[in-house]
């Protein structure tokens, strides 16, 4: 192995631009990577630029006709085909959009060839994480699933066991969707419940198909989920099931748009509680997978005080090198916030909320609780058809 983590980085996938108007503005991932460097998080990892994942590779998981589209549309994208999904109000088609979503596909996929091959420990590719897109359509900011992408090709390369989890604030309903008979896959998404938030899925009954009943597990939570209920629910459910599992790799997504800042829905997490989620994550890599963990960004839409920070987090721990929450931000990185956006940037890595204090589900459960409810409408979903006490 000739490093503990590597982070896949190309400064053109921040060509992933839907536009001045759009909610998911590029910058967040520029910033994300200037944080990085202030912070000296550089030293513990390998940076590498992927090539863009080739038609071979898009086809493990979308449709011909699909890439057809989004090639069309890239060309001329006057011409999108918004039965595709594109040129719609949440997906723009943009010139070169094929190659820049194919670009931050590749990086993912190489993330994952680079963990199974036994290259690095962890790899991030916080561009990535764009879990809406389908097989036949862009959806949700998503145009290529990269993290689909990254996992059918961990099963191409004779992975046989794979659990992905999603702790973004939409449901993971792109990469569901990939592996919904798939048994080699155990898709795990926590996200606010689908009655107040797109795509309206995600329901706790939705487990899985065609000989892959139980390989899906859905925790639908309450708007206004804060700190300790959004915590909870992730170690009432998650752990149990990735032990039962045993998966041999970790794909895990981290949008950042569960934070009470995001402007596009209902949940009350601060970036410590995120920081929180991210070590379990970590954790439970080297508990049950022998390390090896592909980690991706997604959604967050507080591109300035949120984003860059919790990602951050997340290379930091990867690198092995976890930034302290009380870390002060460098100056340099707060000044170039303010020349690309003109906002000030934030002063700290932590949201004055660590440690996030939250009760273990083993110490007991109200049922009249609407995040217990969720939590128990998860687990009586899914744990049976996989032989566990619900």
């Amino acid at each position: 192995m000739s490093g503990r983590a590597r982070l896949m980085w190309d400064e053109a996938v921040t060509g992933y631009d839907f536009g001045p108007d759009h909610p998911m503005d590029p910058v967040r991932l520029a910033l994300t990577r200037r944080l990085v460097t202030a912070l000296g998080l550089d030293a513990g990892l390998e940076i590498v630029a992927a090539k863009p994942a080739g038609e071979s590779t898009l086809r493990l998981v979308h449709r011909e006709d699909y890439i057809d589209a989004v090639r069309a549309a890239s060309a001329d994208p006057a011409a999108a085909d918004p039965s595709y999904g594109l040129g719609t109000v949440d997906d723009p088609a943009f010139a070169g959009m094929h190659e820049v979503s194919a670009l931050i596909a590749g990086q993912s996929v190489a993330a994952a060839e680079a963990v199974w091959q036994g290259e690095v420990l962890h790899a991030v590719n916080f561009a990535g994480g764009l879990h809406h897109a389908m097989p036949g359509g862009a959806a949700g900011f998503c145009v290529y699933n990269d993290a689909a992408l990254a996992i059918a090709r961990l099963l191409e390369l004779g992975a046989e066991r794979v659990v992905y989890i999603d702790v973004d604030v939409h449901h993971g309903d792109g990469v569901q969707a990939a592996f919904w008979e798939d048994p080699r896959v155990l898709t795990i998404s926590l996200h606010e419940h689908p009655r107040t938030l797109f795509p309206q899925t995600g329901w706790p009954q939705e487990t899985g198909a065609g000989g892959a009943e139980g390989s899906a597990a859905n925790i639908a939570l309450p708007a206004g989920t804060g700190d300790a209920g959004w915590v909870r629910a992730f170690h009432a459910v998650v752990p149990e099931l990735v032990a039962d599992f045993r998966p041999q790799v970790l794909v895990t997504q981290h949008g950042a748009d569960t934070h009470f800042e995001d402007p596009l829905a209902h949940l009350a997490v601060s970036l410590d509680a995120q920081r929180a989620v991210q070590e379990a994550c970590h954790e439970l890599a080297h508990e049950y997978a022998d390390g090896r963990w592909v980690a991706l960004g997604g959604g967050g839409y507080a591109v300035v005080e949120v984003v860059p920070r919790s990602w951050t987090h997340l290379v930091g721990i990867a690198a092995g090198r976890p930034v302290a929450p009380e870390t002060v931000i460098p100056e340099g990185w707060r000044q170039e916030v303010f020349a690309r956006t003109r906002q000030l940037g934030p002063m700290r890595m932590t949201d004055g909320r660590s440690p996030v204090g939250w009760s273990e589900w083993d110490a007991g459960y109200d049922p009249a609780d609407r995040l217990d409810q969720a939590v128990l409408a998860a687990r009586r979903a899914v744990f049976p058809l996989r032989g566990l006490l619900a």
